[in-house]
């Protein structure tokens, strides 16, 4: 029996793209610890946990806007559902501004997911891709996904002012939508997504600024922000810590 860590992220059914990135698991299966560092990714977590056979919580966590030390308990198995911004507005149908780097544990039950659910993974991707194209609206507001189309394409460089000509929505108004919606405002989530999209670069052994920032230095310090660490040591990734780096490596 294999004793390792182990992650698993699969992409949704094509339908769920603009409300969800990817379907995963963790698998802690040691009798040790797992340390691991958490960092923004630009994502709104749903995770079912089970650590030991009576253990079992549904738990959502917000947005992050700085690194976390977390520790994965031992034997520790947890299915996630990974949501872009709209999936938490159009399928969770809740604002998530008050979790911002913190989270909101679910009542056991939630969709109907018991801890039967955690018998294997391909069980849990059928079931849950059936929830949520069941959940998914047919139509949703048209600037907001024009607005978060343009955000993605960019990597997080297009500034509001100019988002808000294509979209024809006042910067303004799109800041009060993403602080009242998100808990933050969408410089500060574009600025996510551009360091997300520099791990990409980093997990390739590119150290260097791919994207438009300022300097060398504005760069090494953008990604200590968002990670603890300068790009060095990020892209040495020592016992697989950062584990959104280590499933970009893998690709």
């Amino acid at each position: 029996m294999n004793h390792e860590f182990y992650c698993k992220f699969l992409s949704p059914d094509p339908s769920l793209d603009v409300f969800v990135e990817s379907i995963g698991m963790f698998h802690n299966p040691s009798d040790q610890p797992k340390e691991v560092v958490i960092i923004p990714d630009g994502r709104i977590d749903l995770f079912f946990l089970q650590s030991g056979p009576e253990s079992f919580h549904i738990m959502l966590i917000g947005l992050e806007t700085a690194p976390e030390q977390r520790i994965i308990p031992p034997h520790t198995l947890a299915f996630v559902v990974s949501f872009r911004p709209l999936g938490a507005e159009y399928i969770l149908k809740t604002s998530i501004a008050d979790i911002l780097n913190t989270a909101r544990e679910l009542p056991i039950g939630f969709w109907n997911f018991t801890k039967d659910i955690m018998n294997d993974f391909e069980t849990f991707y059928q079931h849950v891709s059936n929830v949520l194209k069941e959940l998914a609206p047919e139509t949703i507001d048209l600037k907001k996904r024009l607005l978060f189309e343009l955000i993605y394409a960019s990597k997080g460089e297009i500034n509001v002012m100019e988002l808000s000509e294509k979209v024809s929505w006042s910067s303004r108004q799109i800041n009060r939508y993403f602080s009242k919606q998100f808990g933050l405002s969408l410089k500060s989530y574009s600025t996510i997504l551009r360091f997300r999209a520099s791990l990409e670069h980093i997990a390739e052994g590119k150290l260097f600024p791919e994207l438009n920032f300022t300097d060398q230095n504005h760069f090494i310090k953008e990604i200590k922000k968002f990670s603890g660490v300068i790009p060095k040591e990020l892209a040495k990734n020592k016992d697989d810590r950062f584990i959104l780096l280590s499933v970009l490596k893998q690709k």
